[in-house]
């Protein structure tokens, strides 16, 4: 358009870039409802277009106010020195296809707004639906959404004027998103948990001081998907994490994250708005690059962890079948150190060092517990000692888990020394026998030995009573090499 036009109140604005409309050196003109209604009377073909339209209507004007604010965009019908972009009624169509495309994640990251609708004017001048997403709670959680938000803008507010915190302010919130679509019979619902944060002023001051050159707040958000009972269950599994500027940025490779979750921030972005800043060696020294950088490291990895901490809190506590949530998903929302896009990489060792001060690893017996606490397992399922050995320590009181190769990598990644992560090995299982002993089924007693023989340390069996008799009984394995304490085994070769 070359003529946008605002309706807000009780004033109606036009821009004229181009300075024709109004007079030379006239680059808009704004009329108040009350003050100017004689011009505006003689002038009703000009403002006809705001009749009819959004619950405006002749007693609107008569009144002097709009509740509201609508913009009014005119089709620019021929060339202009603004833009050689022509638009017809096919180019607003596919622009609404566009949006369509991503209609289900518009929303996720705005704070007020919470309704968008596209309808279709007739040559009548009736009005036809033909698209709307919402944004709405449950009504179990119906206060948590808007009471995050004014937790938000109150750490907003403190932020830009200036008010020392060292601690980054995160709230979480569920949030259904309703797309309506005349050309489908049923509505589709995604069910998102998002997760929004705020960094404190003075917890790191080249980020405070480029905020306020900029005029940039240290936002971040992090949403993940909560499927609905009608989707397919490999679908959160293929989920593709884009970035956002709190809208979504064009889909294409550059609004790739690699990550299993989407992110918002209030991101410095280039001239054509299409994809984020990053300190290349063309922009090395760029502002907003430079805050980019900043932003990612400082306050991605406690949002990310925030939102992961939350899931395990809800997944423990919440029953309804609105919060789907369970350890597979979880773990899920773990990035792969392979997958992740390289400007999104400086997340990962603050992100994992972050996430494992806490009780995050999901062992056999149903408990979220710390990373020093467990002892990994990464036997073979198929074999058929492999679940008597982990009963085995499991009733010995060891914390046992089975995780994901995205959580295991990121255990190496971060804790410094292999010796510091625990695994279920022969010689932990040696160890545990010499400590508490054996009182099981002799077949139980079988699949440990068979265990604890399979790293060719025989010397370290010396005392473990699993030398099997042929009665049945079972004694311990000695050192002694004397004649008496020689054991023979019959076979076929050498019977009895």
């Amino acid at each position: 358009t070359d003529v946008p036009s605002i309706f807000s109140g009780d004033q109606i604005g036009m821009l004229d870039p181009h300075q024709t409309l109004f007079g030379p050196h006239e680059s808009g003109q704004c009329w108040n409802l009350k003050e100017d209604s004689k011009e505006i009377n003689e002038l009703t073909d000009q403002f006809a277009p705001f009749i009819g339209v959004f619950g405006s209507t002749k007693e609107t004007f008569k009144n002097g106010n709009f509740p509201g604010t609508f913009f009014r965009f005119p089709l620019r019908l021929q060339p202009s020195q603004l833009s050689s972009n022509v638009y017809d009624k096919q180019k607003v169509l596919e622009l609404f296809e566009s949006f369509r495309a991503d209609a289900d994640t518009v929303l996720l990251f705005l704070k007020s707004v919470q309704d968008v609708s596209l309808h279709v004017r007739e040559a009548d001048g009736t009005e036809r639906l033909i698209f709307r997403v919402t944004a709405s709670e449950n009504k179990a959680l119906k206060h948590e959404r808007p009471n995050s938000i004014k937790i938000l803008g109150t750490a907003i507010s403190q932020y830009c004027k200036g008010v020392p915190s060292n601690s980054i302010t995160c709230v979480t919130y569920h949030v259904n998103i309703v797309v309506e679509d005349e050309s489908v019979k049923d509505a589709q619902k995604t069910s998102w948990l998002v997760c929004n944060c705020v960094g404190g002023r003075g917890m790191c001051t080249e980020l405070d001081c480029l905020a306020d050159d900029l005029k940039f707040v240290p936002t971040i958000g992090i949403a993940m998907s909560l499927s609905t009972n009608g989707e397919e269950k490999g679908a959160v599994a293929d989920f593709s994490g884009r970035a956002f500027c709190f809208l979504p940025l064009p889909p294409g490779e550059e609004s790739k994250t690699g990550l299993p979750v989407h992110v918002s921030g209030f991101f410095g972005l280039t001239d054509n708005r299409r994809s984020i800043k990053w300190r290349e060696l063309d922009q090395w020294r760029d502002p907003a690059a430079l805050w980019n950088d900043l932003l990612v490291v400082n306050v991605v990895p406690k949002a990310y962890t925030t939102l992961i901490l939350e899931a395990i809190k809800r997944m423990e506590t919440e029953e309804n079948s609105d919060f789907p949530l369970s350890t597979e998903r979880i773990y899920r929302l773990w990035p792969d150190e392979n997958k992740i896009r390289v400007p999104w990489k400086a997340i990962v060792v603050p992100l994992f060092k972050e996430l494992l001060q806490h009780t995050v690893i999901y062992s056999v017996s149903n408990q979220w517990i710390k990373v020093e606490q467990v002892h990994f397992s990464e036997m073979d399922e198929s074999l058929e000692y492999t679940q008597s050995v982990l009963n085995y320590l499991q009733n010995s009181g060891k914390q046992i888990a089975k995780v994901p190769a995205n959580i295991a990598s990121a255990v190496h990644l971060t804790i410094s020394t292999a010796k510091a992560v625990k695994k279920v090995t022969p010689a932990v299982v040696r160890q545990v026998l010499r400590k508490s002993g054996h009182s099981g089924p002799a077949e139980e007693k079988l699949h440990l030995l068979e265990f604890v023989l399979s790293d060719g340390v025989y010397s370290d069996l010396i005392g473990l009573e699993l030398l099997p008799l042929q009665n049945g009984n079972f004694i311990p394995f000695s050192s002694s090499v004397s004649e008496q304490d020689v054991v023979y085994i019959t076979s076929e070769e050498y019977p009895r």
